[in-house]
């Protein structure tokens, strides 16, 4: 069945008030988003509740504009926020838990002045139990967070304390959103969906406060359930033969309701399979076990005003309907994991999803970054020191990275994971990709997309920007251009600063046009053709402050015609089509 999106009405004084979380949603909901005090601190102290500098709109880190801050947080400062809240009558079940969906990076969390918990990291979700703290009526959040954009330990993606080029603004604090929910004392942490595409059935995995307690999982097509079973130790196997594929053309996904007791859970899921296949001695991406061509554009998932987080849902939303609309069907998120409900979107419009895991590591030097790439220059991955990596940055790495499949591990349109991107911090790409893929076997790999490649993974990753694309298909991976073009045009009246960054230069509107059709008529196409190439990603959805490489302008004004777009997108895909028939 097709699934409505939805946008609520944002209440006032709450920004993303919509339900964040679509693939575990509860009915206890109660939004912490909204006007928060905070305090920047000019030495990393331990929690007071007495100072106050300022209101800041949460979800929003204090550097962007929409926060109401434009402060810059830096190493050697912390950032204090606090929230008085009370809860409605009758809204604790037995347990509360508090959910964050990112703090960047490193935070301690009171509740009424007493320590409920801690988190590292800036780019995962974390839950906090805190019942046991809150008292009738008023009670205070406090957050006490610290945060270094230069950190060699943590992932910081495409963070920077002096933006330019490809790197941009660095963010901290509470960027994605906050709420309470309430829970029996008996309830579901997790769930794990597992569709096993060729045997239509899909495997059930809850984790549960007393797995001896029965589960009742429910998979409904609107009203009539199609599919039940109840857990044993938390497990279940459903048949789903009853259910329809999950395309790009057809996105059919599926409620699926779980009763634990007192507990109720709602999510979905798609029946689909993500594969490699031959033809005429060449691989391909395949779904549902047929030749697909990963035709997508590399979003950075930045904001003008919001930098790492949109000013409301439906502008995230409108970035995938625009790429759909555009004719691609994937996009590659950039070294940054975004919302619950951007990935929610990707699967209702039918958009493949390829995520880039978080860079980390040393400072990143020119040569390795800027020239080695260019004169095929490749280092030793196990070389620590050289890849700028230290032991505690590796066991963070792995951390996070195995954080991550956990998190998004249920999305349906995700298909493909990038584990290292272009060498920064790139180290034992080999052992990293097969220690992944014994965690989730069920999606491909681009085990180090652009330059540093070590002969692993699904796909032979070539990024080409400054020259014509001749490459070979080595017919063991997929082919696929996994960054170029980045054709650079400066829309009058929507540049975000003066200092223009692109890797090629267009004075008109036209030229751009023409150049990027010719791009794909003599260079793409000509490579399916004759090398078999399975996949482009296009530098990019749109312009990210001083980069104006965009198909989108930074405040999303389209640069294209965007029947052009369609065109070009239906040639390719025909060409395609006629390429990998048997």
């Amino acid at each position: 069945m097709r699934f409505e999106v939805q946008f609520g009405a944002a209440e006032s004084g709450i920004p993303l008030a919509e339900y964040p979380r679509p693939q575990f949603k509860r009915t206890s909901y109660f939004s912490l988003n909204g006007e928060w005090k905070y305090e920047i601190l000019r030495a990393q102290r331990d929690y007071d509740d007495s100072r106050e500098e300022g209101k800041i709109l949460v979800p929003y880190s204090p550097e962007c504009d929409l926060s109401g801050v434009k402060k810059q947080l830096k190493s050697n400062e912390s950032l204090a926020l606090t929230k008085k809240f009370t809860l409605p009558e009758g809204f604790n079940q037995g347990r509360v838990l508090l959910n964050v969906g990112a703090c960047d990076q490193v935070c301690a969390v009171f509740v009424n002045g007493k320590r409920v918990g801690t988190h590292k990291g800036g780019y995962l979700p974390f839950t906090l139990e805190i019942g046991e703290k809150l008292k009738e009526g008023e009670n205070e959040l406090y957050f006490f967070i610290t945060d270094d954009a230069n950190s060699d330990v943590y992932g910081r993606g495409k963070q920077a304390y002096d933006r330019g080029g490809i790197w941009y603004t660095a963010t901290s604090g509470i960027w994605q959103s906050i709420w309470l929910e309430s829970v029996p004392n008996d309830y579901v942490k997790s769930v794990k969906l597992t569709p096993d595409y060729p045997s239509r059935k899909l495997a059930v995995a809850l984790d549960l406060t007393n797995p001896e307690k029965p589960a009742t999982v429910r998979v409904k097509d609107g009203d009539q359930v199609i599919a039940e079973g109840v857990c044993k130790d938390g497990r279940v196997t459903l048949d789903v033969s009853d259910c329809k594929d999950w395309t790009v053309d057809e996105p059919e996904l599926y409620p699926l309701e779980i009763e634990y007791g007192e507990d109720r859970v709602e999510s979905y899921f798609g029946l689909r399979g993500f594969s490699v296949v031959e033809r005429k001695g060449k691989k391909f991406f395949a779904l549902n076990g047929k030749p697909v061509f990963h035709n997508g554009l590399l979003d950075q998932g930045y904001y003008h005003d919001g930098l790492y987080t949109p000013g409301d849902n439906r502008t995230m939303y409108e970035d995938i309907a625009f790429v759909k609309r555009a004719g691609f069907n994937m996009i590659r998120k950039h070294i940054k994991v975004e919302p619950m409900l951007w990935y929610y979107y990707c699967d209702v419009l039918g958009v493949l999803v390829w995520q880039d895991m978080i860079n980390g590591g040393a400072k990143y030097p020119a040569w390795r970054i800027m020239l080695a790439p260019f004169l095929n220059l490749h280092l030793d991955d196990s070389d620590y020191e050289k890849m700028g990596r230290s032991e505690r940055s590796r066991e963070w790495y792995y951390e996070e990275a195995f954080g991550l499949v956990d998190t998004l591990y249920n999305v349906v349109s995700l298909c493909l994971w990038t584990p290292f991107n272009e060498a920064w911090g790139q180290f034992d790409a080999l052992k990293t990709w097969q220690m992944l893929k014994e965690k989730d076997s069920t999606r491909q790999y681009d085990h180090a997309s652009g330059w540093q490649d070590m002969g692993g993974g699904d796909v032979c990753s070539k990024h080409i920007y400054f020259r014509k694309a001749r490459i070979k298909n080595d017919r063991k991976r997929v082919l696929a251009l996994t960054e170029f073009g980045g054709y650079s045009f400066a829309m009058d009246g929507h540049i975000f600063s003066d200092k223009a960054f692109g890797y090629k230069r267009f004075k008109s509107q036209q030229s751009l046009v023409k150049a990027y059709e010719e791009l794909y008529l003599q260079e793409v196409i000509p490579l399916i053709k004759k090398q078999g190439l399975g996949a482009t990603v296009y530098t990019q959805l749109t312009d990210v402050e001083d980069e104006i490489n965009g198909i989108l302008t930074f405040d999303r004004i389209e640069k294209f015609p965007i029947e052009k777009l369609q065109e070009i997108n239906e040639r390719v895909y025909r060409v395609f089509d006629e390429t990998v028939k048997e």
